[in-house]
């Protein structure tokens, strides 16, 4: 007679996070190294050391899988000790220097904007994980926001928010205002129109201009589709948060800035 097979070991497919469907109709859960990294007991990768060495429980059953699912209400503790889970939103407004990339990867020797602020943050700071609320291409100067909060990132960066971003570039030609006026209504680029944006001559090179979207080099594009190429950008206001520390660092945002300055319930 035939041998059974031995039993199949799990494959790294079964590493995923809980099927949509297994969830259904219910509140879906958050994986356990993503919870606890929310939380700012440790940052994504010191959690998930943590889990495969026994030290997280939850519910008071010891969990090794770090995309083991969190059940709303489950009770987690780490080292013995319970981890509490609402955390407040924390927001920090970074100058962004040139060429560096809003990426958590470097390429072809470049670095990344995580490589400059994540070494500046005091303990209270890294333990969280920071997501950039949208991004500032590589030659782009000026105000980044990071958050550890994901709803915050969906918040700001979504077009129905209305969020303004202001930038000022430097333009190659002349500008004034006859060139500036299309933009005042809308123009139309490759990805469709865009909305009316709010547009100020700071004089012949430099141009002011407010957006409520994020397309893809957009300011850039615009001011090209009136003639006037972009020489370099420069980012001062998300909403009402104004860029006010020198270039590579960071501050904290108050509360107030969050809920007033960037419009943030923590509902959304």
């Amino acid at each position: 007679m035939a041998r059974k097979p031995p039993p199949r070991r799990p494959s790294a497919s079964h590493d995923k996070p809980p099927s949509r469907s297994r969830w259904e109709g219910k509140a879906k859960p958050d994986w356990l190294s993503r919870a606890l990294a929310r939380a700012g007991v440790f940052p994504l990768a010191e959690a998930e050391d943590a889990i495969r060495a026994g030290r997280v429980s939850i519910n008071g059953r010891v969990a090794k899988q770090p995309l083991a699912p969190v059940p709303e209400g489950a009770v987690l503790r780490v080292d013995g000790v319970e981890v509490q889970r609402e955390v407040e939103t924390r927001v920090l407004a970074f100058h962004k220097p040139a060429d560096v990339l809003t990426s958590t990867v470097s390429q072809h020797r470049t670095g990344t904007v995580y490589e400059v602020l994540l070494p500046q943050l005091p303990d209270e700071l890294s333990r969280y994980t920071w997501h950039a609320i949208g991004r500032l291409d590589r030659g782009t100067t000026g105000l980044l926001l990071f958050t550890n909060d994901e709803k915050l990132v969906a918040h700001a960066t979504s077009p129905e928010t209305h969020l303004p971003k202001r930038y000022v570039a430097t333009v190659q030609g002349t500008a004034d205002e006859e060139k500036l006026e299309p933009l005042r209504r809308g123009v139309m680029l490759e990805d469709g129109p865009t909305r009316p944006a709010k547009v100020k001559l700071r004089d012949a090179h430099t141009v002011e201009v407010s957006v409520t979207e994020g397309r893809h080099h957009q300011v850039k594009r615009m001011l090209g589709a009136v003639g006037l190429p972009v020489k370099a950008l420069h980012r001062e206001a998300v909403g009402d948060v104004l860029l006010d520390v020198p270039e590579g660092t960071f501050r904290e945002l108050t509360p107030e800035e969050i809920s007033h300055g960037l419009r943030y319930s923590g509902q959304n």
